[in-house]
């Protein structure tokens, strides 16, 4: 049967917010029957690009049976359930804030249950949950003890026979531009084994046979106009001027005393991103949701990614139009999957789970290599308001003996 008469896949999506999963899926061949998403600005734009049906209102206000009417699917007729429920109760920054995540005492952590709730209501064929490497780690892991307990409840009370396989995976490895790593569960309702695609790219100086370098921020961005005079991309607040200071791939790391720049910080006394600037020849950081003025990603031309650029690194599907702020935009493609893994993932789920036959050639939203990369961007001098910070500053001491570690053992 040609490829374009066969049935396409039905997905059923949970926590869609803009995408990220659903295009992936959709470039492998499946179709999302239904999306269930809770932010406005993210059910704008979904509208604004497919027509799929979608539902803004809260999962929990939401039954299984108006979710299946919606995708015009019985129940067991789904392909596969989606979704990446709200990752903050797992998330790093978390443990930077407040010492540690506050997991399952956090509120956010029910949509773990929610999406359990429609995979026992719905029986969909396979299920893929997608979460912050954070909901993995080891010793504080209870998040990920709670979805494969659940489905075993699930499996003992409905008949089902899901067997999860989950593993940590970068994105970086599979050719997005971008390191990125997040925790995904997926299984089928008939107990079939599912194995992780392994790894297609790896860094250019340890490459293993078989693999390709990883995709680069030049690969993502290279054909893309400069843009050094949009107002919205200008670096602002305190440090925004020391930006151009800093070498490409470098933080404000360099400006510390081991590094190659002033000594206008203490080492580690700052977030890995802060004032953190792209590098061409490698891939970019992960891109944050809510960035502070100084927190990067940076571009190398010392300002603030373009919605454009995000989604390239963020490896979505071209003609998407986001008709959003700049700041909403950021905070929902930060939020997202990359749609290059996504693919990759539901190309093996379509195979393995599903029986389809492979799709031939490479994912479709794998990024070009692109050649005639520039130098890097010459450095500019630390100017005058900044030369005052210049002094021998203490190092952090270590995890769990900064400052805020040190006040809150003193306050417990």
């Amino acid at each position: 049967m040609q490829m374009s008469r066969r049935r396409q896949l039905k997905a059923i999506s949970l926590f869609t917010g803009i995408g990220g999963l659903d295009f992936g899926f959709e470039a492998a061949g499946f179709d999302t029957a239904v999306a269930l998403e809770i932010d406005k600005a993210s059910c704008r734009v979904l509208g604004d690009n497919r027509d799929w049906p979608i539902i803004g209102e809260d999962i929990h206000d939401v039954g299984t049976p108006r979710l299946l009417q919606a995708a015009n699917l019985e129940v067991g007729e789904a392909d596969i359930l989606i979704g990446g429920p709200p990752c903050q109760p797992f998330s790093k920054s978390g443990y930077w804030a407040s010492g540690d995540a506050k997991r399952l005492s956090d509120r956010r952590a029910d949509t773990l249950g929610a999406y359990l709730r429609v995979l026992e209501e719905a029986k969909p064929k396979s299920f893929l949950l997608e979460n912050v490497y954070g909901l993995a780690y080891r010793g504080k892991d209870e998040g990920l003890n709670r979805i494969l307990s659940g489905i075993e409840e699930i499996n003992r009370r409905a008949g089902t026979s899901y067997k999860p396989s989950w593993q940590v995976l970068n994105a970086a490895s599979f050719g997005v531009p971008q390191l990125r790593e997040r925790v995904f569960i997926v299984a089928s309702r008939e107990g079939k084994n599912f194995k992780f695609p392994q790894p297609t790219h790896g860094p250019k100086d340890t490459v293993l046979d078989g693999q390709e370098p990883f995709r680069t921020c030049w690969d993502a961005l290279g054909d893309l106009p400069e843009l050094p005079n949009e107002p919205d991309l200008m670096p602002t607040g305190k440090w925004g001027d020391l930006l151009p200071t800093i070498p490409e791939g470098e933080n404000y790391l360099w400006h510390t005393r081991r590094g190659g720049g002033l000594p206008l910080f203490g080492w580690r006394t700052r977030y890995w991103n802060f004032l953190l600037k792209l590098a061409k020849d490698r891939p970019s950081w992960t891109i944050q949701a809510q960035p502070g003025s100084a927190t990067g990603p940076f571009h190398w031309a010392s300002r603030k990614l373009s919605v454009r650029e995000l989604m390239r690194l963020q490896t979505f599907p071209e003609g998407l139009t986001i008709d959003a702020t700049r700041s909403e935009a950021q905070r929902m493609l930060g939020n997202a999957v990359p749609s290059l893994l996504a693919e990759v993932l539901a190309r093996a789920i379509a195979v393995q789970l599903l029986g389809r036959p492979p799709i031939k050639g490479e994912p479709s939203l794998l990024p070009p290599v692109r050649g005639n990369m520039p130098k890097p961007e010459p450095v500019k001098r630390v100017s005058r308001p900044y030369l005052a910070l210049v002094d021998d500053h203490e190092d952090h001491p270590g995890t769990g003996l900064g400052r805020r570690a040190r006040l809150r053992v003193s306050a417990a």
